[in-house]
C-alpha cells in the first residue's frame, strides 16, 4: 500500500469518529438566557404624619333661595332680570301680557257702577214706601218687600265691589318683582314663553346669612352634631374658615341615599355663591397617624393585596413586599421602593439604579461614582398615597 492510500484512509477514519460528536453536539440544549439587568427608579421611604380627617366636596348656597313665579298665567312680554343681577326689594324682573286682566277689570268695574245704580234705586223706594206707611197708604208687607229689594241690591253691590278688587289684583299679578334684595341665581323662563300661574321664572338667593352644604354617607352623618366645628378651605386656597353645622338632614337622598349638612359660614368673608369648597368636619377627626408615603406608580397587584418592590442593597436585586394602603403600620423608614415599571419586574431580578441623560453626564464629568441616591423627580408628576407594611 502506497503512502497516499495510507494517509487517505486515516482521513476517512478521523472523520467518521467524528460525526457522532457533531450529532451530539447539535442535540445539546441551550444555556438559558439570563435575565436582563433593568434600570429602574427609586424612591426611599420615610415616616411623616398623615391628617386622618375626612375631607368633604361642599358648595356655599344661601340661606334662603326662592323659586319666584307669576301669580296668574300669561305670556311673558318682558324678562327684565339676569343671570347674576343683584336687584333690591320692589325690583321689576318680568312681565306678562296684561291686556285680557285689564278687560276683566273694566268688565268688573261696569258691574260694579249697575249694582250701584240698583242700589240707589231699591234706597229711593225704600225712603218713599216707609213714608208711604207712615201715612197708612201702604201695607206693613209691601213695606218689607221694598226693604227687601233694598237689602238685595246692596248684597250685589258688595259683589261687584270685591269682583273689582280682584280683577284689579289680577292684573297688578302680571308684573312679577322681587320680594327682598337677593341675586339672581337662575333663569328659568324666557320672553315668549306661556306660563301657568306658580311656574318658575327666577330663582332668587336672598342677602345674608350663607351656609356651605355637602354629603355625608350614612355610617358618619350619625356622628356629626348640630353645633359642632367645620373647617371650611377654598378650592383656589385662601384663608380657612371657621363654620358650625346648622342642620343635618333627617332622611337620606333618594337617589344618593347620602345625608346633606348644612354648616353656617360668617357672609362678610364666605366665598362667591355657588364657590366650591373643601369642608372638614371636627367631629369626624381621628388626629394624626405616622405613615409612609409613596407614589402611586410604585404600586403594583398581587393577588388580591397591593405590593411594592422593596431593593436590596448588598445584591442589588428586588424583592416583593405586600402593603395595606392608608394603614398606620409602616414599611421600615430608609427602605428604597421601585416607582416605575413595577409591573416588568420579578421576585430576585438584578437591577440598576436609574439616572438621567444630564445626571450620569454630570457624574462621568466629575469623575464620581454612580450614586445610589433615588431620582428626586420620580413623587413629582404622581399622586402620593399612604401605605403600610402588610401583615
Amino acid at each position: 500500500m502506497t503512502a497516499s492510500a495510507v494517509l487517505s484512509s486515516r482521513v476517512r477514519s478521523a472523520a467518521w469518529l467524528l460525526l457522532p460528536a457533531i450529532f451530539l453536539a447539535g442535540c445539546s440544549p441551550k444555556p438559558a438566557a439570563e435575565d436582563p439587568v433593568r434600570a429602574v427608579k427609586f424612591v426611599t421611604v420615610g415616616a411623616s404624619d398623615f391628617d386622618a380627617q375626612p375631607e368633604f366636596s361642599a358648595e356655599v348656597r344661601a340661606r334662603v333661595e326662592s323659586r319666584l313665579g307669576f301669580r296668574v298665567a300669561g305670556k311673558i312680554t318682558k324678562r327684565q332680570a339676569e343671570l347674576g343681577q343683584h336687584v333690591q326689594a320692589g325690583q321689576v324682573l318680568a312681565q306678562l301680557d296684561p291686556q285680557d286682566y285689564r278687560l276683566a277689570a273694566e268688565a268688573a268695574r261696569a258691574q260694579q257702577a249697575a249694582a250701584l245704580t240698583n242700589r240707589d234705586l231699591a234706597a229711593a223706594d225704600l225712603k218713599r214706601y216707609t213714608e208711604l206707611r207712615a201715612q197708612n197708604f201702604i201695607s206693613g208687607a209691601e213695606l218689607e218687600r221694598r226693604e227687601t229689594t233694598w237689602k238685595a241690591a246692596q248684597a250685589q253691590l258688595e259683589q261687584a265691589q270685591a269682583q273689582l278688587a280682584s280683577q284689579g289684583n289680577q292684573a297688578n299679578y302680571t308684573t312679577l318683582v322681587a320680594n327682598v334684595a337677593s341675586i339672581i341665581t337662575a333663569i328659568e323662563a324666557e320672553p315668549g314663553q306661556v306660563v301657568q300661574a306658580g311656574t318658575p321664572v327666577v330663582r332668587i338667593a336672598q342677602d345674608g346669612a350663607r351656609d356651605v352644604v355637602f354629603a355625608v354617607p350614612e355610617d358618619r352623618a350619625t356622628l356629626i352634631k348640630a353645633g359642632s366645628s367645620v373647617a371650611v378651605r377654598g378650592w383656589s386656597g385662601g384663608n380657612e374658615l371657621q363654620g358650625q353645622v346648622r342642620e343635618v338632614a333627617a332622611s337620606a337622598d333618594a337617589v344618593t341615599r347620602t345625608y346633606s349638612v348644612k354648616v353656617a359660614i360668617d357672609a362678610a368673608t364666605s366665598p362667591p355663591l355657588g364657590a366650591t369648597v373643601y369642608a372638614r368636619p371636627q367631629a369626624l377627626a381621628h388626629g394624626t397617624a405616622t405613615v409612609m408615603k409613596l407614589p402611586t406608580s410604585a404600586l403594583r397587584q398581587e393577588g388580591k393585596s397591593s405590593a411594592v418592590w422593596v431593593l436590596d442593597k448588598s445584591t442589588m436585586t428586588v424583592r416583593s413586599q405586600p402593603v395595606q394602603v392608608a394603614t398606620a403600620d409602616g414599611i421600615a423608614p430608609g427602605m428604597m421602593v421601585v416607582a416605575a415599571g413595577v409591573h416588568v419586574l420579578s421576585p430576585g431580578q438584578k437591577v440598576t439604579i436609574y439616572q438621567s441623560k444630564e445626571a450620569a453626564a454630570a457624574a462621568a464629568n466629575a469623575g464620581a461614582k454612580e450614586s445610589a441616591q433615588p431620582v428626586a423627580a420620580v413623587a413629582a408628576t404622581n399622586k402620593e398615597i399612604a401605605v403600610g407594611a402588610g401583615k
